[in-house]
């Protein structure tokens, strides 16, 4: 690129739409709420640069303050939802995700990968009075969520470097190579079946969403064991796994083991 090129670039920016986006992509990036002190420390920037952009994003309803400072609102989710690819992965998932909670009594999670994280794009209740969900758009670690596992342990070769690369510097190569190991054996086995890190009584049942380019997402039973017993915990796992094939087939994939 020449001098003149460069020019030119540099004369089509908008330095106020990229502090906008700088913080956006911060407070998605840390995954925790930010004062102003700590975004002006960590980007670089004086917390007058920041506080117009702040009020902004916070008016217009895509960050909002809370008592440790500002966090992303669900706002920049909703949009994501409208594109092409993840509005066809809901459309075909839900009627299948209601049919999977009518027969296990239990609710389903549709769950993506973002970055290093995994967010939860639909969910179906499951019937009657008990039952466990987490809400749309939540999202946790791929290094802490049960859903991780599928999705790091059947990413192609490439996404799995590239990830990998990511999770290292962040979480150290030791847990970064235990969690590998257990993805690769959830990989293997074609479904995970774990109790929850962070819900006693709740057994995470996890089978992987494949699309032309390899995993696209997870579907997750969130089990509970109801007393009397309904859908036995092997039964549920049959079903999990058969709708997630069957949305699999939906999305133009052949049956994967």
């Amino acid at each position: 690129m020449t001098a003149a090129d460069d020019a030119d670039d540099r004369k089509y920016r908008a330095p106020a739409l990229e502090k906008g986006l700088d913080v956006l992509e911060l407070l998605s990036a840390h995954g925790q709420p930010l004062t102003p002190s700590q975004m002006s420390a960590t980007l670089g920037r004086s917390v007058s640069e920041l506080f117009r952009m702040i009020q902004v994003l916070e008016f217009r309803g895509y960050i909002e303050q809370s008592s440790d400072g500002y966090q992303l609102t669900n706002r920049l989710f909703t949009l994501g939802l409208s594109r092409a690819p993840i509005k066809s992965l809901v459309d075909v998932a839900l009627p299948v995700m209601r049919d999977l909670a009518a027969e296990t009594m239990q609710s389903c999670h549709l769950v993506v990968p973002s970055g290093d994280q995994i967010v939860v794009i639909a969910r179906v209740e499951g019937p009657g009075d008990l039952g466990y969900s987490v809400r749309i758009g939540y999202r946790r670690s791929i290094l802490e969520a049960t859903s991780g596992l599928m999705l790091y342990g059947r990413a192609n070769a490439r996404d799995q470097a590239a990830l990998a690369e990511v999770l290292v510097a962040r979480h150290g190569a030791r847990k970064v190579k235990a969690f590998a190991a257990a993805a690769a054996t959830a990989a293997a086995a074609g479904h995970v079946e774990r109790p929850s890190d962070f819900v006693k009584g709740v057994t995470d049942l996890v089978a992987p969403i494949h699309g032309a380019d390899g995993i696209i997402a997870t579907l997750i039973t969130p089990y509970i064991e109801r007393m009397p017993p309904t859908c036995p915990i092997e039964r549920a796992v049959s079903l999990l796994g058969d709708a997630a094939q069957a949305i699999s087939g939906e999305m133009g994939v052949a049956s994967v083991v």
